[in-house]
């Protein structure tokens, strides 16, 4: 699955979710009333293709993308363990993953420390545990507005 084919898939799967383009990248939010003001606008999905943001999944490689998932504290560290919190110079989380490596389940390279994880163009070893966890970040996403909302 390409870029362009999992963006397909996020945006058809899921009801309430806006896209935002930026650069090539692309930034996925639950916002079922398109009215969210843009301080309150924050993905729990996104695919990046480039190496604008770090250079360690050497996305500029030809037909290459990671996507980035947002999990529930439970959910990363039943998988990872406790979040990452060392960098190294360049202020890239420690987790002694290979971040260029594809279709492999790790720590996000920056937001690890938030319970983000990522995968290189997600393949056969990963593409259902994938979609699972962007049913789960829609589902934990689609929870935190609608508390939002019951408090205002």
């Amino acid at each position: 699955m390409d870029a362009t084919e999992m963006s397909h898939y996020v945006a058809a799967s899921f009801d309430g979710v806006s896209a935002i383009e930026k650069d090539g990248d692309t930034y996925f939010l639950y916002d079922p009333d398109c009215d969210l003001p843009p301080e309150r606008q924050f993905p729990f999905v996104t695919i990046v293709t480039g190496d604008r943001h770090d250079t360690v999944s050497h996305l500029d490689r030809p037909d290459t993308y990671r996507i980035n998932i947002g999990l529930t504290k439970a959910t990363y560290t039943a998988r990872f363990g406790a979040a990452p919190t060392q960098r190294d110079a360049d202020g890239v989380l420690e987790t002694g993953y290979d971040y260029a490596a594809q279709d492999t389940l790790m720590p996000h390279p920056v937001y690890g420390s938030q319970h983000w994880v990522c995968v290189v163009n997600p393949g056969a070893a990963t593409l259902n545990t994938v979609r699972t966890l962007i049913a789960e970040a829609y589902e934990f996403a689609a929870r935190k507005h609608t508390n939002q909302r019951t408090r205002r």
